[in-house]
Order: structure tokens, then C-alpha cells, then sequence
């Protein structure tokens, strides 16, 4: 059973990290060279009444920390009367503002793009997990021999490769055999047929593989030098002496203490994992969460930005209190730490 006290603890660290990220995550943006407003006054034909009008509709028109007259004037609302100021209300409201390019809601644009992201996510990850521990456990078997020369060589080479030359190297090789961009094809299937889905599936297959490989890369060197560590331990050897097989061993004794590191590299490897989607789907055009960061950088769309990092920190806190929780599941010796 997880005591009450870390409970408490782990959730105090995870809210204030959140806290944190919030006013990081709207302060950020702010600091970007150009104005965003002039992406709003593209039409030469607005008047300066039209222009106030969107000003204030976008709340632009307050100050971007505290309103300093309404201070001065002993009117301590000023505190709030401003751009952020209107982003906590929002956020406890759960709205996440307007989006300056599109025109329409943020928690809208996000929620049509997330299961895609996830989608690539889950996929992503599953092929990683399975094949780096499989890997990494009968490298850590086969210890010495060409088998774990040629998973060390082929590891470190593929974990120091940048995700995005990873996929534009598949990109390349497969290009004629394989879909290269997109989603689905425009108009080929109904969508939510079995037609689409297996569309789908075609189009995930490159960028799948892109976000797989660095990370099967770490997980498999982690969980070679776990396995190496629990196989010089002495009840190994008694395992051993009983006649029992290598399968037996693994499966029953190896593998069951090794899992402890894997635990904690999956969860801290999720936000260089989430940073990874950012290059995989730009590279790929796979219409998720990474692709909308990519273009709505280029066009300074301030409140789809925050809303999509908030998203992806919100996810990575989740995921580290989760795996912490779990963590001492396993190992009842990490609460008294």
C-alpha cells in the first residue's frame, strides 16, 4: 500500500511543478520577436475602429503582466486586469482562449487533434518498449559474444541519430513503397471503415518507426545492463544449479528484478519522446499535436501554442507521478527515502 504521506508529497511536487509551467508556458511566447497583432491586420482594408474591436476582442489591448494605472490608483483588480490575468481565469475556467490564426476555439483545435498524437504516441512507444527489452535481454545473455557487439554498435548508433534525420532517412528509403505524408489518402476511404483504419495504419508505419528507434535504442541498453546486474546475483546461480532453463530463468528470476529501471527510464523518456512527435510529424505532415506547434510557430498564434505545451507538460507531470507511484509499488524501499 502507497502511505498517505508520499501520496500527499509526490502530488504537492507535481502541482507546483505545474504551477510553474503555467507561468512559464504564457511568458514564453511573449518573448518572441514580431508582433502577433500584425498577423491580425493583414487586411489593409480594416479601419483603426475594426482594429480596436479585435484588439480587445483578443484582449490585447490590456498589459501583458499587471494593469500599472489602475494600481497606482489604489485599485487593486489592476493585479488581474490583464493578458495574464485572463489566462488563469480561462484556465480554471478550462478554456484555453481563441486561436488568432484560426479564428476559432483552442480547446476545439486540440481536442480534433490529440487521439492522433496519442495514436502515435501509444504505437510508438509499444514497438519501443517490447523490442528494447527484447533486445537488451538477449544482449545481456549472449554477453561477449558478435550477438551483443552488433546490439551495442547498432544501439548507440541509432540512439545518437536526431529523430528528424532518422525520418528523413526512412523517408527517402521507403519513398515509392511506403506513404510518405498524411494521414490517410484524400478521399480514398470512408471515415471509421475498416478501409480507413488500414489506411491509417499504411501512413503510421514511417513515422512509427522513426519515433521507435532512438528510444528501443535507450531502453534496450538500460535494460542489457540491468539484466547483466541481476544475472551475477547468487540466486541466479541457484537457479542454475537447480537445472532450470534459460527460458525458466529470464522469464521467472532475470527479468522480474531488471523491470525496476525500465519503470523509471520509460517515464522520464516520455518528454523527449513528446519532443521527438514534434520533428516526426512535422517530417511526415502527420496532422497531430506536433504538426499544429510547427505551423502555429510560424505564425505567432499565441493561445494555440500555450494550449498544446500545457497539454504536452500536463501529460509528462501525469506520467513521472504515475510512474512514481508505481515505482514504489515495486519497491516499498523508495518511501522511506
Amino acid at each position: 500500500m502507497i502511505q498517505f504521506d508520499y501520496l500527499f508529497r509526490k502530488i504537492l511536487f507535481a502541482l507546483i511543478t505545474l504551477a510553474i509551467v503555467i507561468v512559464f508556458n504564457f511568458f514564453l511566447f511573449r518573448i518572441l520577436p514580431g508582433d502577433p497583432v500584425k498577423l491580425l491586420f493583414r487586411n489593409p482594408r480594416l479601419t483603426k475602429q475594426a482594429q480596436e474591436t479585435i484588439r480587445v476582442q483578443f484582449g490585447l489591448d490590456k498589459p501583458v503582466w499587471i494593469n500599472s494605472e489602475r494600481l497606482q490608483s489604489g485599485d487593486v483588480g489592476g493585479i488581474f486586469d490583464s493578458q495574464f490575468g485572463a489566462y488563469i481565469r480561462n484556465l480554471l475556467q478550462g478554456n484555453l482562449g481563441i486561436s488568432f490564426a484560426q479564428r476559432a476555439s483552442v480547446n476545439q483545435i486540440l481536442s480534433e487533434r490529440i487521439w492522433r498524437t496519442v495514436l502515435l504516441l501509444f504505437t510508438g512507444e509499444f514497438v519501443a518498449i517490447i523490442g528494447g527489452m527484447f533486445v537488451g535481454t538477449i544482449a545481456a545473455w549472449r554477453r561477449g559474444t558478435w550477438i551483443d557487439s552488433t546490439a551495442l554498435l547498432v544501439g548507440l548508433t541509432t540512439w545518437a541519430l536526431p529523430t528528424f534525420f532518422l525520418g528523413i532517412l526512412l523517408l527517402v528509403l521507403a519513398r515509392g513503397t511506403l506513404p510518405t505524408s498524411g494521414m490517410v489518402e484524400p478521399g480514398a476511404s470512408q471515415e471509421g471503415s475498416l478501409s480507413y483504419w488500414l489506411d491509417v495504419g499504411r501512413h503510421l508505419i514511417l513515422p512509427t518507426l522513426t519515433l521507435a528507434v532512438g528510444s528501443a535504442s535507450a531502453y534496450m541498453l538500460i535494460m542489457r545492463s540491468s539484466v547483466i546486474e541481476v544475472l551475477a546475483e547468487d540466486y541466479i546461480l541457484t537457479a542454475k544449479a537447480k537445472g532450470l532453463s534459460t527460458v525458466q530463468i529470464l522469464r521467472d528470476h532475470a527479468l522480474k528484478n531488471a523491470m525496476l529501471p525500465m519503470v523509471t527510464i520509460v517515464a522520464l523518456n516520455l518528454g523527449y519522446v513528446v519532443g521527438g512527435a514534434i520533428q516526426v510529424e512535422t517530417v511526415f505532415s502527420w496532422p497531430g499535436i506536433g504538426r499544429l506547434i510547427f505551423d502555429s510557430v510560424a505564425k505567432q498564434d499565441y493561445p494555440v501554442l500555450q494550449g498544446a505545451f500545457l497539454l504536452l507538460a500536463v501529460s509528462v507531470i501525469l506520467a513521472n507521478l504515475i510512474t512514481d507511484l508505481l515505482y514504489s509499488m515495486l519497491d516499498p524501499r523508495i518511501k522511506e527515502s
